[in-house]
């Protein structure tokens, strides 16, 4: 790379960053941190347990987020030091290390500049993710296992908490359905662009005569409420089921009937909650999976009305948006964004951050097209 092209890329990853860091308001999330700290050195934290894995939660995942910035911010100062070293050495060893690293970096920066995108309503808020396995048997069961592993992987790799509600196992293998909480700070704006349907092509691994088998998995990303949200549910609309916890195979997780599924009768949307300790604790936590889904259901209504004026007579961009085929070739795409990789296992793993990245530039054209 010329000389002039190292200034004009180190100039242009110097101006995006700072544009980013004005955009996510590093002053205040700092003061945030200083907050929650303050909150977490109380001896009293966990005398009420949800809050205090709440604030600490909180405090994790913005205490990563400034890191995040902060080492890319102190990657691009290095790199300009790299350069300007490799000049003065003549050095063509430093100087392919630098390129290497400004490409990585430009990479890094791209994806943090994803966030900026990010202003919705309730972008900023923890997401709720619900899978449910579709058409394909025990495939699509299993299919939609391996989804819940993919996005909790993605989850860990960046050290954001998750909390299980509930899976429902199916019988032969994998799980009928499954409802996790991803909790970081804009945890449902970056997956909101999750929503949909999955498909996975493969020879079948239950399948005796090793025949291909195609089978679905529904996501759905709704974002989880705060107290202060106005979702107010009358008793008279709910219908509480109580019964025993199960784990895979059936196998009781517990001897009392501590599991609760709510009903709400005018919608018919269920919800259920077997991960807690107690039946009080399910049932809390069952009442905020339904009050994400009643909010998100009233959003799409809202959403299909404007449409409606519009003459929108399009499918919903989250359907059908991600093939994952191994057979008979190796290949992850969005059919949306036009995303994608030949490395399955690393998706599989949870590398899927381009993915990402890509649907929530596509959503926000798409957005600014429709207006």
């Amino acid at each position: 790379m010329a000389q002039r092209d190292y200034d004009a890329a180190l100039k242009a990853l110097d101006s995006t960053m700072s544009s980013i860091e004005a955009v996510l308001d590093l002053d205040t999330i700092r003061a945030e941190v200083a907050t929650l700290q303050e909150q977490v050195a109380a001896p009293d934290l966990w005398d009420d347990q949800p809050n205090a894995q709440a604030v600490t939660g909180k405090l994790s995942a913005l205490q990563s987020e400034l890191e995040r910035v902060t080492n890319l911010r102190q990657r691009i100062d290095d790199l300009g030091i790299l350069v300007s070293l490799a000049r003065e050495e003549d050095d063509a060893e430093v100087l392919a290390e630098a390129d290497t690293e400004l490409e990585r970096v430009q990479k890094a920066v791209e994806g943090l500049e994803v966030r900026t995108l990010l202003s919705g309503e309730y972008d900023v808020r923890d997401a709720l993710i619900t899978i449910r396995s579709g058409a394909g048997g025990v495939d699509a069961a299993d299919f939609a296992e391996m989804l819940q592993r993919m996005y909790i992987r993605w989850a860990e790799k960046h050290k954001y908490a998750v909390q299980v509600y509930d899976t429902s196992y199916a019988e032969e293998a994998g799980i009928k359905s499954t409802t996790f909480a991803v909790k970081a700070p804009y945890a449902y704006g970056t997956l909101s662009v999750e929503s949909g349907t999955h498909r996975l092509v493969r020879i079948s691994p239950f399948d005796n005569q090793g025949r291909r088998q195609t089978s679905f998995a529904a996501v759905e990303v709704v974002p989880v409420l705060e107290q202060t949200d106005q979702i107010d549910i009358p008793e008279d609309e709910i219908r509480v089921d109580v019964y025993r916890s199960s784990g895979p195979g059936g196998q009781s997780v517990n001897t009392t009937d501590s599991a609760v599924r709510l009903t709400h009768i005018p919608t018919g949307t269920v919800v259920s909650c077997q991960n807690e300790k107690s039946q009080l604790q399910n049932k809390a936590s069952a009442m905020v999976i339904l009050k994400a889904k009643l909010l998100a259901l009233k959003k799409a209504e809202e959403r299909a009305q404007i449409d409606e004026l519009r003459g929108d007579v399009q499918a919903s961009w989250g359907d059908q948006m991600r093939s994952y085929v191994l057979n008979p070739y190796q290949m992850v795409k969005d059919l949306r964004t036009e995303q994608e990789t030949g490395n399955t296992q690393a998706v599989f793993d949870g590398d899927i951050d381009e993915f990402i990245e890509a649907g929530i530039r596509w959503r926000r054209g798409a957005e600014a097209a429709a207006k």
